[in-house]
């Protein structure tokens, strides 16, 4: 049987397989990159777990991860939204997913792409890191602080550096399997 990261084992199947197939797998698709954003943010203060089992019902809410289709939600949708049991009805975070989707098309149309600008907060490579367990990995890096400081300049919501640094986990831009995870080496 192969190791896999701490936090992955015993969980259920939808995590194994978040783990196993797409944590920490660099992603240069900007919708892919939208989805974790709304993802992320409505983790804030909640589990990863609880989002996981979500995930769908955010594609259903959430168009599908378009981001100009959400950025055109008004507030009728939003209201809906609120009501919608397969998310996690936060106002805050639903407003903040819409605004975030106005504030990510400003980007795409200034750097070309979202992944144009978001790769540049790394250098344009996965920063791989060497770790023993998860222990080992902060909340929070410098590369961390300095997106969600440009972020939050830019108006978004819910993109502290810690939603961040778990954003940029997810998508690759830091490699934070832990060394005897069979992912690590898979993933570099």
């Amino acid at each position: 049987m192969e190791k896999r990261c701490g936090w992955a084992e015993g969980q259920f199947e939808e995590y194994v397989k978040y783990h196993d197939e797409e944590w920490g797998v660099p992603v240069h698709d900007d919708n892919v990159h939208f989805e974790f954003l709304i993802l992320e943010g409505a983790q804030a203060g909640l589990s990863w777990a609880t989002i996981l089992k979500k995930r769908n019902g955010y594609r259903t809410a959430f168009s599908n991860f378009d981001p100009e289709k959400v950025a055109e939600y008004d507030e009728q949708k939003i209201l809906e939204l609120i009501e919608y049991p397969g998310i996690v009805r936060n106002k805050l975070k639903i407003r903040g997913a819409v605004n975030n989707a106005k504030r990510f098309l400003e980007i795409q149309k200034e750097f070309g792409s979202f992944d144009n600008y978001i790769w540049r907060f790394v250098g344009g490579t996965p920063i791989t890191n060497h770790r023993k367990d998860m222990s080992e990995v902060p909340a929070t890096t410098k590369e961390s602080d300095a997106l969600s400081k440009d972020l939050k300049k830019r108006g978004f919501k819910f993109v502290g550096s810690t939603v961040i640094y778990a954003h940029m986990q997810a998508c690759g831009l830091v490699n934070d399997h832990a060394i005897d995870c069979f992912r690590h080496q898979e993933v570099m």
